[in-house]
């Protein structure tokens, strides 16, 4: 149940009206939940990013409604959104309203919640997989199911898997600031 109230707070903006909170009810009451769960496009056993992580990755990836060069000759729009939802790649030139640049993310966040979702093997609080997901936003779901943060993590070395954070500070073969303290807050959360 706090995984659709979520979701639907992720798509509406961060906050429902009574209203909205009633209707969903009323639909949860009268569905099973993998119905509901269809609705919405979301599974049940899947874990979910919390508003918290939702706000760490967006405090770290800054709206942007003109594209960008992040530094390494990738174009990025909006939240940190390389490539839209119809596939086509960001250019320079590109721009989008904030509610575009919303809709990119929440279907960008889907990406990196399966990409951890898959690659994480054990259990895992909510802090630790909000954490993992600013991660995977970040450095992408590929280099993330293959990082030694994740066999660490898999293998139950949560302070092992901790430090690995830190080795993911580098964007084009230079370390970038930036990069340290996004590692240094996304460990920090890990770890509570």
């Amino acid at each position: 149940m706090k995984q659709i109230f979520d979701f639907l707070r992720k798509i509406s903006g961060g906050t429902l009206t009574q209203k909205q909170v009633d209707a969903t009810n009323e639909v949860i009451a009268t569905a099973t939940d993998s119905t509901v769960a269809d609705m919405l496009g979301i599974a049940i056993d899947q874990m979910v990013v919390s508003l918290f992580g939702i706000d760490l990755i967006c405090g770290f990836e800054g709206l942007r409604l003109k594209a960008y060069d992040d530094g390494v000759g990738v174009w990025t729009i909006g939240f940190g959104t390389t490539v839209y939802p119809n596939g086509i790649r960001v250019k320079k030139g590109d721009t989008c309203t904030e509610a575009q640049a919303k809709a990119y993310m929440v279907y960008d966040l889907k990406k990196f919640e399966s990409a951890v979702n898959n690659a994480v093997t054990v259990p895992l609080n909510q802090n630790q997989f909000d954490a993992l997901v600013s991660l995977t936003y970040n450095i992408g779901p590929s280099a993330f199911s293959k990082s030694t943060l994740v066999k660490k993590f898999n293998a139950g070395d949560i302070r092992g898997a901790a430090e690995q954070f830190d080795v993911w500070v580098n964007a084009g073969g230079k370390r970038m600031q930036g990069l340290v303290n996004r590692r240094a807050k996304e460990k920090e959360v890990f770890l509570k």
